[in-house]
């Protein structure tokens, strides 16, 4: 990872340039350096900030997709911000979702990449074969079209987090309480602008998720990225700056 981490007030966070906000959101097994290919395209244009979720720090009673909707309302208080754009991916996403619902005001625009909310096929309800390096292995090769971006050492970050019992106890917690919390009904209150950003071979949250939440998102569109599967900013790029830097330019420079 190129980017300091700040650590600041319970906060942690990367941070780079000036100007509109916007605020990345990574998944429950994603990295903020899933984001550096964002934060080197548009760091010398946008303020950006890419907080960790404390997915691992917050109460296991409490932790949801609601409590990291909180944080990230505490952390957007803490850095005294205005109106941001939320960018979320899987996890990201949904809790980019949550927010807006509650704190639409605090939102000037929403982009959703492989974003969970509807539905999500992801590693299951269970671990069953977590020990079994070659099976993790498997597991996050399938995030991706090209299995090659699964490298060695984000199979060893994986593999390392999902075998640590008190991790893997809040993974799952918080993977169920994402399966529990279904938007569908929640959607059309959401009338920002958003940018649906999807691969066309994501096999986690599906083509016919992105084309569900295009149909219940009132302001929505809908940008496929081809030969690309769950994580577009990374497998994919320049593919995805290309359609986000047309998205932004629509809606802050106007």
């Amino acid at each position: 990872m190129k980017y300091e981490v700040i650590d600041e007030s319970g906060f942690k966070y990367i941070e780079a340039g000036k100007g509109e906000t916007l605020v990345l959101l990574h998944g429950l097994m994603g990295e903020l350096s899933n984001w550096e290919p964002v934060i080197d395209e548009f760091k010398d244009r946008y303020h950006i900030l890419v907080p960790i979720l404390p997915i691992y720090e917050l109460p296991i009673l409490t932790l949801g997709v609601k409590s990291l909707s909180k944080y990230i309302y505490r952390f957007i208080r803490h850095k005294k911000l205005g109106q941001v754009v939320l960018i979320g991916n899987s996890l990201g996403g949904h809790v980019g979702l949550v927010f807006t619902t509650t704190h639409q005001e605090h939102v000037k625009a929403l982009v959703l990449t492989g974003s969970s909310g509807l539905y999500e096929n992801a590693f299951g309800g269970s671990f069953p074969r977590r020990e079994s390096y070659d099976y993790v292995r498997e597991k996050v090769a399938f995030t991706f079209y090209d299995p090659a971006i699964a490298t060695k050492e984000l199979v060893d970050e994986v593999f390392k987090t999902i075998n640590e019992r008190s991790r893997v106890i809040r993974i799952l917690a918080l993977a169920k309480s994402a399966i529990r919390h279904n938007m569908a009904k929640e959607l059309s209150r959401i009338t920002i602008p958003v940018s649906l950003i999807w691969g066309r071979q994501d096999k986690i949250t599906p083509p016919d998720v992105a084309e569900e939440f295009h149909e219940l998102l009132p302001n929505s569109e809908l940008n496929w990225v081809d030969l690309c599967g769950h994580a577009p900013m990374m497998e994919r790029p320049h593919e995805f700056n290309v359609y986000l830097d047309k998205f932004l330019n629509r809606i802050l420079l106007k």
